[in-house]
């Protein structure tokens, strides 16, 4: 069921008369049931693989726990009897079993994820190698399915488990919430993905109407539908024309495409965000916000802290922590320093996890070589970012001496963010066209085949697009941008909530017809899935 289906808009407008009829108590069982509903009809046999999931994390997370309840009984029983080494020693037991167990259900379900979104691409690399040496012999794909959200879902689980293992709080002894906190329907499509101490408080808690909640979250909604269906679905057009015909669209075209794209992605992407932030706050549900204005950033460091925030978050803290601090990566730190010096050997560690990270990072968004240079190209950028640091600070201190400060001026900031926008564009051609050596060839072309003439108006009119298109798109996105600046000093819908109730009917009415009318619907447009839904 697509976020931009009427049937969702059918799902979630009887969902909210329910949610606020039910008695209050019964309010998380009727989120659990319209949870499953709304992953059954996508497909009925998806529901295994979430329930598979959900029971093996339920049983797992409660034995973990029961490790900690054990040994502190153990421990008060036997206080006076054990030492401090004894102590040591059956905590690290203890520790040991909670390891094992962590273990195995991280083996389980990474193994279904991996299994069901890396065979065909394991299997496409094998006969590229059989083919390379020479085999005639090829090995035939597999029919798998790819359960929506499976990416997402899996994340959050594995993370709700790590903090359990790690003893942040109790295991979640109701495996229906478990269910609800795995399973919560507007995060399914394409995330956040959540944390179960933020998100659990109020998914599971009582709710009584509060009409500004429901105004703000409808607002949300709203806001979501404008950047998707009016910007999103409309430049996804001349995206298509330019990636799919690349022999015909070269040099100028690319930078054209890579661009439109940014654009296309950014509202595709936090459209939907704001259509899943807003379906919860409508039910008084308070879902992490996943981005602050990443075009607004000076270098791609910042970015990551602002695009898809809560993805960040994970792989920082449940990937580059615990391999930066493991014994082997800290056994590699001493000897590199050792033997290469302190210089180079205090970064090795650090290097090694940044680059687990991102290779991790470019495999989750897509089974192919596309996403994983992706990734690393990202990590390359970050790292050499990172070593030019002193040369930046020397740079600003010598311009400071000719009484020249760049630093904290306006012109300077939108050199900063204009350069990383185009460096993220950049990386971004490895997503528009699937295929490394093709990117690399297009990339080329806008250095060897740049021709400004060749952007003429007949030129852009054959993408797909005609001139009420443009012009849709060129004051859509100046208002995309004008909010954004907006949001820098505040909420643009309290500083909407303050003004007169005409005012605000007129605001909130005009984009409504705005989406209603301007929303790319009909012959020659589609109203598609989500960008993050593949993943």
């Amino acid at each position: 069921m697509l976020f931009t289906s009427y049937e969702f808009l059918a799902f979630i407008g009887i969902l909210f008369l329910l949610y606020y009829v039910v008695p209050k108590k019964f309010q998380w069982i009727l989120l659990l049931g319209a949870s499953y509903l709304f992953y059954a009809m996508a497909d009925w046999s998806y529901l295994v693989f979430i329930l598979v999931t959900t029971v093996s994390a339920y049983f797992a997370a409660c034995a973990m726990e029961k490790t900690y309840t054990d040994q502190k009984a153990y421990l008060l029983l036997h206080k006076s009897e054990m030492n401090k080494d004894e102590r040591k020693a059956f905590k690290a037991v203890q520790k040991k079993k909670r390891w094992h167990c962590l273990l195995l259900i991280l083996f389980l379900n990474l193994g279904i994820l991996a299994v069901l979104k890396y065979t065909n691409f394991a299997i496409a690399n094998l006969n590229g190698i059989l083919t390379f040496t020479g085999s005639t012999r090829q090995l035939d794909y597999l029919n798998l399915l790819l359960p929506m959200g499976i990416s997402f879902y899996t994340f959050q689980t594995l993370g709700y488990l790590i903090d359990v293992y790690r003893g942040k709080y109790p295991a979640e002894r109701n495996l229906a919430k478990l269910a609800l906190f795995v399973s919560f329907f507007p995060q399914l499509v394409q995330g956040p993905i959540s944390r179960f101490d933020d998100l659990s408080v109020s998914l599971f808690e009582e709710h009584t109407l509060n009409w500004q909640n429901v105004s703000f979250g409808l607002e949300r909604i709203l806001w979501g539908y404008f950047k998707k269906l009016v910007i999103a679905d409309r430049i996804v057009i001349g995206v298509n024309t330019i990636i799919h015909n690349p022999d015909q669209y070269r040099g100028t075209f690319v930078f054209v495409g890579m661009l439109f794209y940014a654009f296309e992605l950014y509202c595709d992407f936090t459209g939907g965000i704001d259509i899943t932030i807003g379906v919860a706050e409508v039910m008084g549900i308070r879902v992490t916000e996943n981005f602050k204005r990443p075009f607004f950033s000076k270098c791609i460091k910042e970015y990551w802290n602002r695009w898809h925030i809560t993805m960040g978050s994970w792989f920082t803290d449940y990937i580059f922590y615990p391999i930066s601090v493991c014994g082997p990566m800290l056994k590699l730190g001493k000897w590199s320093r050792k033997h290469l010096g302190e210089q180079i050997g205090k970064r090795v560690s650090v290097y090694l996890s940044c680059i687990v990270v991102w290779f991790t990072t470019g495999i989750w968004h897509g089974a192919s070589w596309n996403f994983i240079v992706w990734g690393l190209g990202n990590c390359v950028v970050i790292l050499i970012s990172q070593e030019f640091e002193p040369l930046y600070r020397l740079f600003y201190q010598k311009m400071e001496g000719k009484g020249i400060h760049l630093q904290g001026n306006f012109g300077w900031k939108v050199f900063q963010v204009t350069r990383t926008v185009l460096l993220m564009s950049c990386l971004r051609l490895f997503d528009c066209y699937r295929d490394v050596p093709l990117t690399f060839r297009m990339f080329g072309t806008m250095f060897t085949n740049w021709n400004w003439n060749n952007l003429s108006g007949a030129s852009f009119l054959e993408l797909g697009l005609n001139g009420w298109d443009y012009l849709v798109l060129i004051l859509g996105l100046l208002l995309v941008f004008t909010v954004s600046m907006v949001q820098r000093s505040g909420s643009v819908r309290m500083k909407i909530a303050d003004m007169p109730g005409i005012i605000r009917f007129g605001l909130w009415y005009g984009l409504f017809l705005i989406v209603l009318i301007l929303g790319a619907y009909g012959v020659g447009f589609d109203a598609s899935q989500f960008i993050y839904n593949q993943f």
